[in-house]
């Protein structure tokens, strides 16, 4: 193995790490010392990453399942406890892209809850069960994972629905388990996978870009992704001590590029005592916000 350790003697579930960037988080972690639990949907995938770790000195082991699943998540916590001690580093990777061509218009019901489970409910799941630990012992980082898509400019429905959510339940844990030792942060990553390559995803961009909905620099990025590996440096920062002083931050990682969302805050329009005044007047509102 190579790298600096930071992570030795840690235990870590990636969820989604069966490929994409979730397989390039896995290896990075274990490359610095820590002892994954690898999961994704099919078990031949999963097995085929604990080898890739195993085969390079590092210790890994595999639960196959979807992490929406609520039992599969609080096997994926109890296995890395059982295997390699108390769990130190939980990573969310596991996702699925939007139907082809879905809209509000379109979107069937299921597909909408899929989406969601997809994103939400397995940040949920995990969080849950790897938080209850890591604030009992005092210690731990969870890094979710999220998109750019969350702005809206990618269009689509359940997506960025669901990677909105996880941004407002990251920052929700991220507030509440300050004081016992345990970070959380987000991710919103860039990198070439199976989600974003073929013809369907590149006539996507083409029309956000011709409608208005990106921009130049954002088509060439989301056309020429770097590898996973790239990103996966940004994980591995904040999942270790290096990152000790981070929590509750929107990041954002795609190749060279590195970011971060500011905090959003509401910007005074118009202010009264409401124990002195009467409420609005339609005019008044028109005329507060035609000034923004």
């Amino acid at each position: 193995m190579t790298g600096s350790r930071a992570l030795a003697g840690r235990g870590a579930v990636v969820t989604g790490s069966s490929r994409g960037i979730g397989r390039a988080v896995a290896l990075a972690l274990a490359a610095e010392g820590a002892a994954v639990v690898v999961n994704g949907r099919e078990a031949d995938a999963v097995e085929a990453v604990v080898a890739e770790i195993e085969a390079t000195g590092g210790r890994a082991i595999g639960v196959a399942g979807s992490a929406a699943n609520e039992a599969v998540a609080e096997r994926l916590v109890e296995t890395c406890n059982d295997e390699f001690g108390p769990i130190d580093v939980l990573v969310n990777c596991a996702g699925v892209s939007e139907p082809a061509g879905s809209s509000i218009l379109t979107i069937a019901t299921d597909e909408w809850r899929q989406l969601i489970d997809a994103h939400l409910n397995t940040a949920f799941f995990t969080c849950r069960a790897a938080a209850r630990v890591m604030a009992k012992q005092g210690r731990g980082s969870i890094v979710n994972t999220s998109s750019f898509a969350f702005l809206g400019d990618y269009g689509g429905t359940g997506y960025p629905a669901g990677k909105g959510a996880v941004n407002s339940l990251t920052m929700a844990i991220a507030a509440e388990l300050k004081d016992s030792g345990v970070r959380a942060n987000v991710v919103c990553p860039g990198a070439k996978t199976r989600l974003s390559e073929g013809s369907e995803y590149e006539e996507h961009i083409e029309d956000l870009h011709k409608r208005g909905m990106l921009d130049d620099a954002t088509r060439h990025g989301s056309l020429n992704p770097a590898p996973p590996e790239y990103v996966a440096q940004l994980y591995t920062f904040l999942a270790s001590d290096r990152g000790a002083d981070i929590t509750g931050q929107i990041l954002a990682g795609s190749g060279c590029f590195l970011g971060s969302f500011e905090r959003r805050n509401p910007t005074l329009l118009a202010y009264r005592d409401h124990d002195t005044n009467p409420p609005w007047t339609l005019d008044e509102i028109g005329d507060f916000l035609s000034r923004r």
